[in-house]
């Protein structure tokens, strides 16, 4: 759909955190979007994309994987084409969860943690998760595209407690209170 309103066309979240002690397990986090269709804007995603998958279309891609959060600036980056996104889709959440494989960890015991969202050279939310520190994941950025076809930001940080599955499944519920 075309029209003469600006709004939001790609945009690319990045995710930094810092390497775990020398003999510790490695604190491993990941990038993770969900679409949802128009006819089912909350629940269960239509897809999702993570480590070791993209979108069926090729407009959400992980580009950047880290296990470990050893590099410099952002560990990992995932670019989200939404003008590109079929109109079959109305909202695109992302959203960021701690691996637990050994044992449970929340972002209060991952130093350094950050989340940014930017479009081309604007910061449209940075974070650095400690509103959410019980948590073991966390929603970072929501864009639902509305009525005349626009995509709209919205960057709250809402965190949830469980493992990268049931987070998957939790992560595009309606906020309470909406």
């Amino acid at each position: 759909m075309s029209t003469p309103n600006k709004d939001i066309e790609k945009v690319e979240v990045g995710l930094k955190w810092d390497p775990s002690p020398p003999g510790a397990p490695d604190h491993d986090l990941d990038i993770i979007a969900g679409t949802y269709t128009a006819d089912s804007p909350y629940g269960s995603p239509a897809y999702l994309v993570h480590f070791d998958s993209r979108s069926p279309d090729g407009t959400i891609n992980l580009d950047r994987d880290s296990r470990t959060g050893q590099g410099f600036g952002f560990d990992e980056v995932m670019t989200l084409e939404l003008s590109r996104l079929s109109t079959a889709y109305a909202r695109v959440v992302v959203g960021v969860v701690i691996q637990q494989r050994d044992g449970r960890k929340t972002f209060d015991d991952i130093p350094n943690t950050g989340v940014r969202v930017r479009e081309g050279y604007t910061n449209l939310s940075e974070d650095d998760l400690s509103s959410v520190g019980d948590a073991t994941a966390a929603t970072v950025a929501e864009f639902v595209r509305d009525a005349s076809g626009v995509w709209r930001f919205h960057g709250a940080v809402r965190g949830f407690d469980g493992d990268p599955a049931s987070f998957t499944t939790a992560m595009g519920s309606r906020p309470t209170g909406a």
